[in-house]
């Protein structure tokens, strides 16, 4: 059997081919290796206070994931 060209897929045809293929290792890592364009980007902090603000950031989004779960 030949696999599909995964980067011939969309990001929700190959989330879906990996569900049912889960055995897939080259499926999994092209997936993971796949950005979402329509996530948010941080760049990596540099300084002291940088890094206050992303810790800051992580809380508020973690707080956010535990009230909504």
């Amino acid at each position: 059997m030949t696999k599909p060209e995964f980067s011939q897929m969309s990001r929700q045809e190959l989330r879906k081919y990996v569900l049912v293929n889960r055995e897939d290792d080259d499926a999994i890592e092209a997936l993971i290796n796949r950005t979402d364009p329509n996530s948010p980007s941080y760049p990596y902090p540099r300084t002291d206070e940088e890094f206050r603000q992303m810790e800051e950031i992580f809380r508020k989004r973690l707080g956010q994931n535990r009230d909504s779960a």
